[in-house]
């Protein structure tokens, strides 16, 4: 069999069974970050992203947004916990020939990021390879209290997106925003019952949502908030890379949530959480419900 055949998520779960972890380990394989035993009050989290060219850049794009991306994407991981990201250490693999001002620019772009959300660069590695790639590891923390994990969605929930969703590949998913901020305003005051940052593409996101926590999903078609960059709707719910949060609260404290929201970024109620036998519906503008598949993005 090759991996192309049993596919990126089964290869992951197939890592996952054959582990074995510590009463060290609150959460491992399965969420946007591990989450370790730490302090009195606080959880560590741990979690790493790679970046490799031709598949998540090119090598035309800037290097400084490449080195933007990096780290930017790790941090979107830490926020998806409900924490605050603190250190990193950055593994690169460079060709000999590759022109030193681009390897300049590009660190200058995780400097960029770090600076801009507090992280403390600490080490890493560099090898040759035949082709750029960047592999990031990132610590945070999170209190213990304000912890949100992807399988916490319950029944009658309000669903939310921030920001708009799909054409990413117009220099959004080199040039975006980590929702940090947002997601620690939302973990602080509300009752953030799941979380995920859309990576994988919204519809992915949402089904991972929906896996771990055993439930199902109605959402609505002229709710969610599709970009002026996206093609269409249905490849829009599907692009990966929009590095947007996807959420879960009690139904309510929706009203509440959307009369206190004091971001600029934008912040949309796409549907509710239903009996997990339900499954994943989409209600199209026309009233019309259909069950759909929550297909996004793979690596193979």
């Amino acid at each position: 069999m090759k991996l192309k055949d049993l596919g990126e998520f089964n290869f992951i779960n197939r890592i996952n069974r054959a582990i074995k972890l510590s009463g060290r380990v609150i959460k491992g394989i399965g969420d946007d970050a591990a989450v370790l035993r730490y302090t009195k009050d606080k959880y560590m989290l741990f979690t790493a992203d790679m970046l490799v060219e031709g598949k998540h850049f090119h090598k035309c794009d800037k290097a400084v947004l490449v080195g933007k991306k990096a780290l930017s994407c790790n941090i979107s991981d830490i926020a998806a916990m409900g924490g605050s990201p603190k250190f990193a250490v950055i593994s690169v693999g460079f060709p000999g020939s590759l022109d030193l001002k681009y390897a300049d620019e590009l660190y200058k772009g995780i400097r960029k990021s770090a600076d801009s959300f507090k992280v403390d660069l600490v080490g890493g590695d560099t090898v040759g390879s035949g082709k750029i790639i960047i592999n990031i590891a990132l610590i945070g923390e999170v209190e213990k209290e304000n912890l949100t994990l992807r399988s916490g969605a319950k029944e009658n929930d309000a669903i939310f997106v921030t920001g708009n969703i799909g054409g990413s590949i117009k220099l959004k998913h080199l040039n975006f925003t980590p929702r940090l901020e947002e997601a620690r305003f939302l973990v602080k005051n509300f009752k953030i019952n799941s979380m995920i940052d859309a990576s994988d593409g919204f519809l992915a996101d949402l089904g991972h949502i929906l896996e771990e926590s055993d439930k199902g999903a109605a959402i609505l078609e002229k709710a969610i908030p599709v970009s002026k960059n996206a093609s269409r709707f249905d490849s829009a719910i599907r692009d990966g890379e929009d590095f947007e949060l996807i959420f879960t609260l009690p139904e309510r404290q929706a009203d509440r949530l959307e009369n206190a929201w004091l971001f600029k970024t934008r912040l949309s109620r796409i549907g509710q959480i239903c009996n997990g036998r339900e499954g994943l519906s989409l209600v199209r503008k026309s009233g019309k419900s259909e069950k759909i598949k929550p297909a996004g993005f793979t690596h193979f």
